[in-house]
């Protein structure tokens, strides 16, 4: 699989939108595709399911849907592809992993307020206006 996706390389420039717009169709299958590799590599199946890592995959992707121009969306196929040959070639580590495509969506624990519990009223407000 990785093989595969090595030998596949993008384009230095999109003629129009909608062409550039296939490509990212056609990048987004391919990264569905990889998903049960992913998946077996880096033994993500305790942590997350496979459609939950496709929305993630689709999520990042939509943070760019308002670029219009085709040679900034050449340049982030471009990106995406080279992410996605790293975490296929095993160039990343499970953390990294975890904590890009699943902790991001679900927020971290110290983002969850558990670590005020204990606290006064008067500490919380105090920890409030002094993170930055």
């Amino acid at each position: 699989m990785a093989f595969t996706l090595r030998s596949v390389k993008v384009p230095p420039n999109s003629a129009s939108l909608e062409e550039a717009r296939s490509r990212v169709f056609d990048f987004f299958r391919k990264a569905c595709r990889s998903i049960p590799t992913i998946m077996d590599i880096y033994n993500l199946d305790d942590v997350v399911t496979k459609s939950e890592l496709r929305s993630s995959i689709s999520s990042e992707i939509r943070k760019n849907s308002h670029v219009t121009n085709p040679k900034v969306i050449d340049l982030l196929l471009f990106k995406g592809m080279e992410e996605l040959n790293n975490i296929v070639e095993h160039a990343k580590q499970r953390h990294h992993i975890i904590g890009q495509y699943v902790l991001d969506r679900q927020g971290l624990a110290q983002d969850l307020d558990t670590k005020d519990e204990g606290t006064s009223e008067f500490l919380k407000n105090f920890y409030k206006s002094n993170y930055f």
